[in-house]
């Protein structure tokens, strides 16, 4: 997600379109979905794409990782060929309209995951997949995002990016402690 570093804020640049400069930085997390942890996290500038920042993620964290649900911005080859050499199984949703990728040489992979992805896709549908896979899950990366921001602010205090992304790795450090002490308990009232 993106976290402001200065400019103009939101609502001034819908009503009356932008007049100054405005940068952001891109905030990375890795959410373990069954506590809430943010176990990984890097902070980049807003050109840098996000699948260049997966191998930073994953080194960042030490215990074994199963499966890593991902938004259809991860959706690169880099990106797949870096968990696959992980053992990890990636769950990314294949663009719209994606075909199965194939290489020059005789073995093409076929049990690729994004290939098995887009196969499933046109079987089923995008919405079920989605549901068969457990991707649902990739939304607590949202929530914790959402704590992040309403707990912190949606802007950095700080002016370079490395002291931003220490700025960064003080607030999830609380943020963790937070969940430490306990998080919420939802249920689901039927009248």
């Amino acid at each position: 997600t993106g976290v402001k570093v200065y400019g103009e804020g939101e609502w001034k640049c819908r009503k009356h379109g932008w007049s100054k400069r405005r940068t952001w930085r891109k905030l990375h997390l890795g959410v373990d979905p069954e506590t809430g942890f943010i176990h990984c996290h890097t902070t980049t500038t807003n050109s840098e794409s996000d699948e260049s920042q997966v191998d930073d993620l994953l080194n960042q964290v030490k215990a074994p990782i199963e499966e890593v649900y991902m938004d259809g911005a991860y959706d690169a080859q880099s990106c797949y060929d870096g968990l696959i050499a992980r053992n990890i199984t990636p769950v990314i949703p294949p663009q719209k309209g994606a075909v199965e990728w194939y290489w020059e040489e005789e073995n093409d992979y076929p049990d690729y995951p994004r290939n098995v992805a887009v196969r499933r896709i046109n079987e089923i549908g995008r919405a079920k997949w989605k549901k068969e896979v457990g991707y649902h899950r990739r939304s607590l990366s949202e929530t914790a995002m959402f704590r992040y921001k309403a707990i912190f602010g949606s802007q950095h205090y700080s002016r370079s990016i490395k002291t931003q992304t220490q700025e960064n790795k003080i607030k999830i450090k609380a943020l963790n402690q937070m969940t430490a002490f306990g998080m919420p308990i939802s249920k689901i009232k039927i009248d």
